[in-house]
């Protein structure tokens, strides 16, 4: 009985135990726990400078982890070696605040200099990956235009499309709708929560709890003593100015919030 109800239990993809992370001297995150499952999004939320970047650039082991354990997938990701790295980073979909696109160059040219930069080839499959990744975010007919000709809300989806590209089993997403108009922010969330129906994770970061109220999901919260906690947020049709936190430990699945 306790065999088969432990087969069914699924294994998280992303796991952090005890994770100590520094910046020089400074310690910023200390004993932080979390989980991530295969399909669902999970907010992360803090003050400003709390340390929530620093989290998320330690899972593509742009920060070393000081203490603790950090597995994603079947990589253990502190004792990562560093010709393994660039193959951790193509399961891997990484969404940036500023977009970071390579502004000299089309839509297009952007997504292509990502897959032969990880290995792709083919012309053709080349081609028709980028049309994939186009369609699935609504700018099949803006493939031709260079990142200035775009509004906010495109630019952000081209970065979408662009985390996509290698099929990734997780996508970070530092605070992907801070820079967007929230009718535009609603479109953003949206479209990464229909990514997640496909299997992907997304770990987002973010301050906008009207957002958050309003596509309710797992709630992990650094707090100022470095670690980790699992809120609950009741969704909400307006705005408040901050969430009413029940801590608990954030390393496994929440329930539902209550209507």
């Amino acid at each position: 009985m306790n065999d088969a109800m432990a087969d069914n239990t699924p294994s998280p993809l992303l796991s952090i135990r005890g994770v100590t992370l520094k910046r020089g001297t400074n310690t910023i995150l200390r004993e932080a726990s979390l989980e991530v499952f295969p399909g669902e999004l999970v907010y992360l939320i803090g003050r400003v400078g709390a340390g929530k970047s620093t989290l998320i650039k330690s899972v593509y082991a742009d920060i070393p982890v000081s203490e603790g354990e950090l597995t994603f997938m079947d990589y253990d990701v502190r004792r990562i070696k560093r010709r393994d790295i660039p193959f951790l980073r193509r399961k891997i979909g990484i969404i940036f605040q500023d977009f970071q696109l390579l502004t000299d160059r089309s839509v297009e040219d952007n997504l292509e200099f990502v897959l032969h930069a990880t290995g792709w080839k083919d012309k053709r499959e080349i081609a028709a990956r980028i049309d994939e990744v186009l369609r699935q975010v609504g700018l099949e007919t803006k493939s031709y235009k260079m990142p200035h000709e775009l509004s906010g809300g495109e630019q952000q989806r081209t970065v979408i499309a662009r985390a996509l590209l290698n099929k990734p089993n997780l996508i970070l997403a530092d605070e992907p709708t801070g820079n967007l108009d929230p009718e535009t922010g609603d479109q953003i969330l949206s479209l990464l929560l229909d990514i997640t129906k496909h299997g992907t994770a997304v770990l987002m970061s973010t301050h906008n709890y009207t957002l958050v109220r309003k596509y309710p999901a797992r709630i992990a919260k650094v707090e100022e003593d470095g670690r980790i906690y699992e809120v609950q947020v009741r969704p909400s049709a307006r705005p408040e100015p901050r969430p009413e936190p029940e801590t608990k430990p954030a390393t496994e699945p929440a329930t539902e919030p209550e209507a």
